[in-house]
């Protein structure tokens, strides 16, 4: 089922737009991705790896956003193919940390998560928000994560004080850019149902030398449970993003949007 099927899409409401997406090629960001593209914006995604055979945007860097030398290489294909930016979604992040709490992160674990869910937003955003500023337009979507609230102690320590921090960089952000025409949001998913999210299940298994199932009912428990009796689709968090960075959400500006059926607790 394609994202056009899931729900009804303009197919002129981006066009014209020229967009950014980074980690597009898997999970929330293939979304997210193809959702924008439906849409007819000109979108530009990344990934650290190869292309994968089964999918073909029309505009791809491989490049290891996590360096600076590879937000610096997106930012220079940004400029050459699209000649600007007028939509930037950071959807790329993730975690490699084993379980077993802090004492199993070491000092290149968490430079590697902050890298990842932090600095590549910021480096991306030094070098590419100074032209959405000269043509005073533009929004901003940065993609966080219920964990900045609601972190895994036993997995999740580093990527959720990440994620913790792109969230009050991206309300300090907002403060700054608003005045000059662009917006600045962050969506905040629960669990995603994807392959990255299958991969850290895999993990604290190993790690417990438990299966599976025990893990998963792990990060079940530890999240209190998710009142809808399922994790998030990646095309849910597509449309939310698509929402955020259209003309029908002109006046959403500073805000975070949680999307995540119910899991945290409170208001």
């Amino acid at each position: 089922m394609t994202i056009a099927q899931k729900f009804t899409v303009d197919d002129r409401e981006f066009a014209g737009k020229r967009i950014l997406v980074t980690g597009g090629t898997k999970g929330a960001g293939e979304a997210i991705v193809a959702r924008l593209s439906a849409a007819g914006a000109a979108v530009l995604t990344t990934a650290r790896s190869a292309l994968p055979d089964a999918l073909s945007p029309k505009l791809f860097v491989q490049a290891d956003v996590s360096t600076l030398a590879g937000t610096e290489t997106v930012a220079a294909e940004v400029m050459e193919r699209l000649g600007g930016v007028d939509i930037i979604v950071h959807s790329v992040g993730g975690s490699k940390s084993p379980g077993g709490g802090f004492a199993g992160l070491t000092d290149q674990l968490w430079q590697d998560e902050l890298s990842l869910n932090l600095l590549a937003a910021v480096r991306l955003d030094r070098l590419l928000v100074p032209h959405m500023i000269e043509q005073g337009s533009g929004a901003i979507v940065h993609i966080s994560s219920i964990q900045r609230r609601l972190p895994l102690h036993e997995s999740t320590i580093a990527y959720a004080a990440a994620k913790a921090a792109l969230s009050t960089y991206s309300k300090a952000l907002s403060k700054d850019l608003g005045p000059k025409g662009i917006r600045v949001n962050t969506v905040a998913p629960g669990w995603i149902h994807t392959s990255a999210s299958e991969a850290m299940v895999k993990r604290l298994a190993a790690h417990s030398g438990s299966d599976e199932e025990t893990a998963r009912q792990g990060i079940m428990d530890a999240l209190g449970g998710i009142p809808i009796g399922r994790p998030a689709w990646p095309h849910e968090v597509a449309e939310l993003v698509a929402f955020l960075v259209s003309d029908r959400a002109s006046a959403i500006h500073g805000a975070e949007y949680v999307i995540d059926g119910g899991t945290i607790p409170i208001v």
